[in-house]
């Protein structure tokens, strides 16, 4: 049925497409032209059952299809079909729509132009026939005067000439009423207009009386201007005039110049002398409230401001004139600039002054504004006149204020830091008593003191650098400066003030270690936390510190400025952390030696009594090896303690049994065990530091302290002698020791062996009574 219905269709179309045949190839082309697709075949192929080809053809379409297609393959092609039949027909319609849009508008704007092209017409046809109107009009002008044109002309020139000469005769009367209105400006101009007339027809009896009469005024016009010009009420821009009007009235040019630095310098004087005499702590309100910046706009405002008015007035009277020539110039620069150099020096002595005054009292920004204005204000005037090189001179001033303020600043540093170390030592005074008492009370007094130390030394640090940075701002002009930021971020902040100051801490913390014991003394915790001080700045500090000053201060050229002291600053402060911590153990251990040594020799060790108990001074060294512990234990690490074994256990086994067999009243040397001898003579072989180095470690450091205690202890028992119940105390005393001490040191070994070492030079020294 579907294959009927097409050929069907297909039979009615033909007849229908014979009648439509141009009317659908004219749609058809109006889709190509929209798809952009085009009708000629590009391959030279002709298919006709290409539907969208231009060679087309319906009955070989449908005979290929019913030879290829099943029932449902048709059936779908259909649907196919339709809805692509009223794709096309919509986008036809949208085309058709659109171009009517179009065309409609074109039409609307076609006409448009019409009306405005016509109008345009209109106006061009007027103006046509006024510029035809205007071309008549001039050429009957010109044909009417063509006859007079010459004698208008003579008539002019003859009116001209009149005018002259009614000048001329009217110049006297014109310079007297110029005088009498004090216009003496225009009267020299009048003068300076008829000179050369009056000069050229002076034979003439007429011009010789006219001339000798304005003679006679411009006498008095000379006159009247050299008495303003020594004038004191005169004003600047009046000498200037004076000096003009007295050249163009051919004075000689060397005597004005002179004179006109005469009075300038007497303009000048009171501002030079207003900024020189006045300190300022002066008594009046207004000059001991004045800041650095407003000294300097007053001398900018003031000084600099009429110096370089005058220098400006100077160069159009006198070297810039053209009538002059360059002879008055050459004369005319050297007493300029000797005149300048004479008034700027004192000036430049009194800001140079006063700048450092500030540079030691006042703020860095005060002092930075100050002086990037006094730099904008030179910097104009050295434009004036370049030749003298006074921006050098200013330079140099800066320079000297900024390292003036450097060298404050480190002072103040170190004031700083003097002051942190007092106050540690007062803090140490203030709560020795508690920590003795109270230990266990205060384990975090020398973290807290040290964090302090440290903490309000680097904040002093950086907060002088964040005031310093104020030189090297972005909108200070001489920052940029290559002299100026070599000198100042280079040699002084960095060098100077850092890495001296640096040097300065790590210098006075070894100082510490040359002191000797007395009232002024430098007490064991302050030298334990100045140690700890420096191993931190050698760590860390350093490093930051220098990072920081690159950064805030960086150079021109690219570059770290203090890469090669960074390596020397920090084995520099290991060294004096180092140097510290042995001193410190050097103290304590002189401390408990002082106090053994007290004990035993002022004690007669051959009428003691039998003993009871532990004497006092060996409760005394344990107390204080606790708090030498506490102490070094707030600020180091525990270190690497030897776990004490079974052997030390056996040992002090051992040595505990040796005690007992020794006789209540009595002493044999027979008795004693045949083993503990030998520990002993194999302990005396083994060779103990005493005074070596100690590390950065609790264990090591208290240990360094107990080997010097019993050292001490054991040389002053060996030149004793003891009795019966003597040698009883110091064995109660020894085995106390040896019960607490162990805590203390990192290795038992070196405890024992000395207080074997003890006991054996004990019973030796008995044995010989």
């Amino acid at each position: 049925a579907i294959c009927r219905n097409m050929s069907e269709e297909d039979s009615g179309g033909s007849t229908a497409g014979a009648e439509s045949g141009p009317r659908r190839r004219n749609r058809r082309g109006l889709l190509r032209l929209y798809y952009g697709v085009s009708g000629e075949d590009r391959t030279g192929q002709t298919d006709p059952t290409d539907i969208n080809g231009p060679h087309f053809k319906v009955e070989t379409y449908l005979d290929e299809v019913y030879k290829t297609a099943g029932l449902q393959d048709l059936m779908e092609q259909e649907v196919k079909m339709v809805r692509e039949i009223k794709a096309l027909d919509s986008d036809m319609q949208t085309l058709v729509y659109e171009n009517y849009n179009k065309f409609i508008s074109a039409t609307d704007t076609i006409r448009k132009m019409k009306d405005d092209f016509r109008q345009m017409e209109d106006e061009m046809e007027s103006l046509e026939e006024n510029m035809r109107a205007i071309t008549d009009f001039s050429d009957t002008i010109n044909a009417t005067l063509a006859d007079k044109r010459h004698r208008i002309k003579k008539l002019n020139g003859v009116h001209g000439m009149l005018k002259k000469l009614q000048f001329l005769f009217e110049l006297p009367a014109r310079l007297n009423k110029c005088m009498e209105m004090g216009s003496y400006a225009q009267a020299v101009r009048y003068f300076s207009r008829a000179s050369g007339v009056l000069r050229q027809y002076e034979d003439m009896p007429s011009f010789r009386g006219i001339q000798e009469d304005c003679g006679k005024i411009v006498d008095q016009l000379r006159v009247r201007l050299r008495e303003m010009l020594v004038n004191d009420t005169a004003t600047s821009q009046q000498l200037s005039e004076c000096v003009d009007l007295l050249l163009q009235l051919d004075e000689p040019a060397g005597e004005l110049c002179d004179q006109f630095l005469s009075r300038s310098k007497l303009k000048l004087e009171p501002d030079l002398n207003s900024l020189i005499s006045k300190p300022p702590d002066a008594s009046d309100a207004d000059s001991a409230h004045e800041d650095i910046v407003e000294y300097i706009d007053r001398g900018g405002n003031g000084f600099l401001s009429n110096m370089s008015l005058f220098i400006t007035s100077f160069q159009d009277l006198f070297v810039r004139r053209d009538d002059q020539g360059s002879a008055v110039a050459s004369i005319a620069k050297p007493k300029m600039h000797a005149f300048v150099s004479s008034l700027v020096g004192p000036y430049f002595d009194a800001v140079r002054t006063r700048c450092v005054l500030e540079a030691r009292s006042g703020e860095s920004a005060l002092l930075v504004k100050a002086l990037d204005r006094l730099h904008r204000r030179i910097q104009a005037v050295q434009k004036l006149t370049p030749s003298l090189d006074i921006a050098r001179v200013c330079a140099d001033i800066i320079l000297a204020a900024a390292e003036e303020r450097v060298n404050f600043c480190t002072e103040h540093m170190r004031s700083h830091l003097s002051g942190c170390v007092m106050d540690v030592k007062q803090a140490l005074t203030s709560r020795q008593r508690q920590l003795t008492a109270q230990s266990g009370s205060s384990n975090a007094l020398f973290s807290d003191l040290l964090s302090t130390m440290q903490l309000s030394v680097t904040d002093k640090i950086k907060a002088t650098l964040v005031s310093l940075k104020e030189f090297v701002a972005p909108e200070i002009t001489f920052s940029n400066k290559y002299y100026f930021r070599t000198a100042f971020c280079h040699d002084w902040v960095s060098q100077r003030l850092v890495l001296g100051f640096i040097h300065h801490l790590l210098s006075m913390s070894q100082g510490y270690c040359e002191q000797t014991a007395g009232r002024d003394s430098v007490p064991p915790a302050l030298v334990l936390i100045v140690s700890r001080l420096c191993l931190d700045f050698e760590q860390s500090t350093i490093s930051y510190l220098v990072t920081l000053t690159d950064e805030m201060f960086p150079l021109l050229e690219r570059g770290s400025l203090m890469t090669k002291p960074v390596a020397t600053l920090c084995s520099t402060a290991s060294q004096a952390a180092r140097q510290l911590i042995n001193h410190f153990v050097h103290l304590q251990g002189v401390n408990m030696s002082q106090m053994i040594r007290k004990s035993v020799e002022t004690r007669d060790w051959m009428a003691t009594v039998e003993p009871r108990s532990v004497r006092a001074v060996m409760k005394r060294i344990v107390e204080d090896l606790t708090l030498i512990d506490l102490q070094v234990g707030m600020l180091y690490e525990e270190g690497i303690r030897r776990d004490r074994s079974s052997d030390d256990s056996k040992r002090t086994w051992s040595y505990s049994q040796s005690r007992q067999m020794v006789k209540p009243w009595g002493y044999t040397p027979s008795g004693m065990d045949s083993s503990l001898l030998s520990n002993i003579q194999k302990l005396f072989s083994e060779r103990i530091e005493i005074f070596s180095d100690v590390q950065f470690t609790k264990v090591s450091v208290v240990t360094g302290v107990v080997k010097i205690a019993l050292k001490t202890l054991l040389e002053c028992v060996r030149l004793k002698t003891f009795g019966k119940f003597g040698l009883q105390q110091m064995q109660v005393d020894c085995h106390y020791l040896q019960l607490y001490l162990w805590r203390f040191v990192s290795d038992e070994k070196s405890a024992l062996s000395l207080d074997i070492e003890r006991m054996n030079s004990n019973i030796e020294e008995l044995s010989l009574v």
